[in-house]
């Protein structure tokens, strides 16, 4: 599987990992490579259901951990630790990593994670933000099973995106989301299927920065303050008026949220200390 390499500036710099939401693919990320500079090289594995790693194999039920078997690969084999960021369904995979290789993470940057097993265990709040989901999980689903992949595309967008995002976006990117779409139902599945519960975090001490933004839907709302509150070196970042989709619409921002986190992070780690992190 090929994965693209955004910033190879320097012979030996401090990696990033950068994995991108439902739908997206490594370009995504291409102004953090810049935001980040010479000192850091970014990678930004694609997920199945993008043309550069094909579709999902099918020999099994698809799990968070197929997904995130490439960028465990990648800690691997790198000698140093990580600096590891997600965005969405990106960030719940980025919390699987970081929870399956712990003591190899640099840092954790998560911007909205799609982390919607643990809305299970977050009372009645918790489930009314997971029926929320559950809604346009099986929406989006039905409409794939029946070959609607353009409704199905449109929904999914709409509801990240808020209303009128689909008849927004260029005709070219509403040709690729088709063709990704019949992807979506696992993404919906693994996620909300995944086993992590809210007591297993407390073991993840890796210095952490939870973003979302201002206008944040109620279900990644709801995971990224429950998030920043229970990771034991965890701080949230609020983006003025960004959405979910905040990585994409708001980049500069969010771009210098966590070139910043990195940056301290890498600082802290050379001289032995820790961030000082401070939940807002």
């Amino acid at each position: 599987m090929r994965i693209r390499r955004l910033d190879l500036a320097k012979a030996d710099p401090t990696l990033v990992i950068a994995l991108h939401c439902s739908g997206a693919g490594a370009s995504q990320w291409r102004q953090l490579g810049e935001a980040l500079g010479a000192g850091y090289q970014l990678i930004a594995p694609e997920h199945f259901g993008c043309e550069s790693a094909g579709p999902w194999i099918g020999t099994h039920a698809f799990t968070l951990a197929d997904e995130a078997a490439r960028t465990i690969d990648l800690i691997d084999s790198n000698v140093r630790k990580v600096h590891l960021v997600g965005h969405s369904y990106g960030g719940g995979v980025a919390l699987h990593v970081a929870l399956a290789r712990a003591d190899r993470i640099a840092s954790l940057t998560l911007y909205e994670p799609s982390a919607f097993h643990l809305l299970k265990t977050m009372g009645n709040e918790g489930a009314a933000a997971f029926a929320e989901i559950a809604a346009i999980a099986g929406e989006t689903g039905e409409r794939v099973i029946a070959g609607d992949y353009h409704q199905a595309a449109a929904a999914f967008v709409d509801y990240w995106g808020g209303e009128g995002a689909w008849a927004a976006l260029r005709p070219s990117v509403k040709a690729a989301l088709v063709r990704w779409v019949p992807k979506a139902p696992l993404d919906f599945r693994a996620l909300i299927e995944e086993q992590t519960l809210l007591p297993d975090l407390a073991n993840l001490a890796t210095a952490a920065l939870i973003v979302r933004g201002e206008h944040a839907p109620r279900p990644t709302r709801l995971i990224a303050e429950t998030l920043a509150k229970s990771l034991p070196a965890a701080r949230l970042a609020v983006v003025d008026g960004a959405g979910h989709m905040g990585p994409l619409t708001h980049t500069a921002a969010v771009n210098e949220l966590i070139a910043t986190h990195v940056d301290a992070t890498t600082t802290a780690l050379q001289y032995g200390d820790r961030p000082r992190l401070r939940c807002a």
